[in-house]
């Protein structure tokens, strides 16, 4: 099969999932593709725009709504998807939030103005959806992030963070913390993106 900046790409984010955005190369990026490394330089320009290459391939993923649907179901649909292949490209989401990489291609800007179409036909004026976009994708970063997170083995301390809580926290105290305690112990960090966006979306009716 010939050679193309898609399959490049394509390698490039295989890597990057397995390797980490740091061990990423030319040279392994070539190994992995089955060509010399000189012949990558034929699709893309540099390892900056393999970068963003590769990071707009995790926005291509998602699949556009149907733009006769209203706001409120084109929102919800563009943000579960950004949230379901940013949660299968987790190094892509470090590298956005650290701006290392940025999604340079014609379908993944298709993606963020589908976004943004539906932020203005909810009433927003151009600033306000500027402001809910980037409140989204910080929602989006931040529960990829801390749903990846932790993949070494924790600190080993003599008290239990649950027990210390337990032991600290009293009604007298701490009334609030302490009344809903036992539902925060109950679950687990990793934010709960579906109840986040009910939120925003519920937000964005009302304003």
């Amino acid at each position: 099969m010939a050679l193309t900046r898609e399959k490049v790409l394509d390698t490039a984010l295989r890597l990057a999932d397995e390797q980490g955005m740091a061990a990423l190369s030319m040279r392994k990026v070539a190994a992995a593709a089955g060509v010399e490394a000189m012949s990558l330089y034929n699709h893309v320009e540099n390892k900056g725009d393999l970068l963003d290459g590769l990071t707009a391939r995790v926005f291509e993923e998602v699949s556009l709504p149907d733009p006769a649907l209203p706001w409120d179901a084109r929102l919800q649909a563009l943000a579960e998807g950004l949230h379901a292949s940013f949660t299968r490209h987790p190094v892509v989401v470090r590298a956005l939030a650290a701006q290392d990489a940025n999604p340079r291609s014609a379908g993944a800007l298709r993606v963020i103005d589908a976004l943004l179409a539906a932020l203005l036909d909810a009433g927003l004026d151009e600033r306000a959806a500027a402001r809910a976009y980037r409140s989204l994708l910080g929602m989006l970063f931040g529960s990829v992030l801390t749903g990846t997170a932790g993949t070494g083995a924790p600190a080993v301390r003599d008290e239990p963070v649950v027990a210390y809580f337990r032991r600290m926290v009293t009604a007298e105290e701490l009334p609030s913390l302490h009344r809903v305690l036992p539902a925060l112990v109950a679950g687990d960090c990793v934010q709960d993106f579906e109840y986040q966006l009910d939120l925003l979306i519920g937000g964005l009716r009302q304003a």
